[in-house]
């Protein structure tokens, strides 16, 4: 089983930017799609972003023109570029394996995530 590990989150300010890390425990060949989510206070879990094999992107509408996600095949890892982050980006973000790009389902467990807050 793949374990996916989140890092890079930390406070700042609306406006700011930060870049998030989910680095896999093998082969990103070997995961046919990783995704970033997030989960808000009170919130249900959403998808932020998800990346495939082949390098297919697909982005939630609300951090469409703010929020890139890319990967980097030689070190397992995909990131969470985040710019004029907003305070409703306050979240705390995770990685998983959806079933592709599009899909609410995931094939991994959930970790603890990276919190970022976005606050003045």
């Amino acid at each position: 089983q793949v374990r996916l590990v989140e890092s890079g989150g930390g406070l700042v300010q609306p406006g700011g930017s930060l870049r998030l890390s989910c680095a896999a425990s093998r082969s990103l060949f070997s995961i046919n799609a990783v995704g970033w989510y997030r989960q808000r206070p009170g919130k249900v879990r959403e998808l932020v972003a998800a990346i495939d094999n082949d390098g297919r992107m697909n982005y939630a509408e609300f951090v469409k023109g703010r929020f890139t996600i890319s990967r980097d095949n030689a070190k397992n890892t995909v990131y969470l570029e985040m710019n004029s982050l907003k305070p409703e980006d306050t979240a705390n973000y995770l990685c998983n394996r959806p079933w592709d790009i599009y899909s609410d389902y995931v094939s991994g467990s959930w970790g603890q995530g990276t919190q970022v807050t976005v606050s003045v």
